[in-house]
């Protein structure tokens, strides 16, 4: 799989995507990284700690955030991907469900599109992304976290992702899939992702795997969001055992070391 100027061997290895809020209020790190100068510092320091592509986000999507204009989202992320693009040849990935910070992301620079609503939020996102020809990553998520069967609606809502993306003409080669861990979903729910996430790669695309200091830990370990970090590196390690190709974090030094462990585990475990 492409992403900008590097190929990712699909299957071979799992990816560190590095987070890079610039935003005052994301739930981890709200207003750290604001400015195109501690944006870059960070960014920098992610990429020598083994992040393989960074992913910028302008607007907070906690539980219960407020949604900005498109202009203000562009205000945020578009100097900060330039500046980054200007200085290091790394993907780049905007974290975003709208069509025109999107469009205005890939044209600075930016490389892949992470859309929390999987194409369903936006209509015009599917043919930006289109004629951009910008690799995609779908979410699952729901305006309600009503259920019928758990597992299989939401296998069946990422296949209708999946369908308005081949229906605007995005190649499955450009596709990523996310089973939205944190997102329309109950902690027990939360845990079932993770614990299930072959199912999956049932789809013959890449997963990728965003838990990083999220609720589901918090909640498990009954700890606040500073204390999450092992229960993330955790559950780094179950994404890298069952697959997954792209682990989304935010501490990129720690999950790297615990991912390559990992790696080399399960490298021998499929040649013992």
């Amino acid at each position: 799989m492409k992403i900008g100027s590097r190929d990712f061997e699909i299957g071979k290895q799992t990816y560190i995507m590095g987070i890079l809020n610039v935003t005052p209020d994301s739930f981890s790190d709200g207003g750290k990284f604001q400015g195109v100068d501690h944006a870059l510092a960070q960014a920098e320091t992610l990429i020598a700690d083994g992040a393989d592509i960074l992913d910028i986000g302008g607007e907070s999507t906690r539980p219960g955030y407020t949604k900005i204009a498109d202009d203000e989202e562009i205000r945020r992320v578009t100097p900060v991907i330039e500046a980054i693009r200007k200085r290091f040849d790394i993907p780049l990935s905007i974290d975003t469900y709208k069509s025109a910070v999107a469009e205005a992301a890939i044209l600075a620079g930016g490389n892949l599109i992470n859309d929390i609503w999987g194409l369903k939020y936006d209509k015009n996102m599917a043919a930006v992304a289109k004629r951009l020809d910008a690799p995609v990553c779908l979410m699952h998520n729901r305006q309600e976290p009503v259920y019928a069967d758990f597992m299989p609606d939401v296998l069946r809502d990422l296949q209708e992702s999946i369908q308005i993306a081949e229906a605007a003409g995005i190649n499955r080669d450009k596709l990523i899939l996310d089973p939205g861990v944190g997102f329309a979903k109950s902690l027990e729910q939360n845990l079932e992702v993770i614990a299930r996430l072959e199912a999956f790669r049932a789809f013959g695309l890449p997963v990728l795997l965003g838990t990083s200091r999220k609720s589901v830990i918090g909640r498990a370990l009954k700890l606040p969001v500073e204390e999450r970090e092992e229960g993330t590196i955790a559950t780094s390690v179950i994404g890298v055992m069952a697959g997954c190709d792209f682990i989304r974090v935010h501490d990129v030094k720690r999950n790297f070391r615990a991912i390559r462990m990992a790696e080399a585990i399960r490298t021998y475990r499929a040649g013992a």
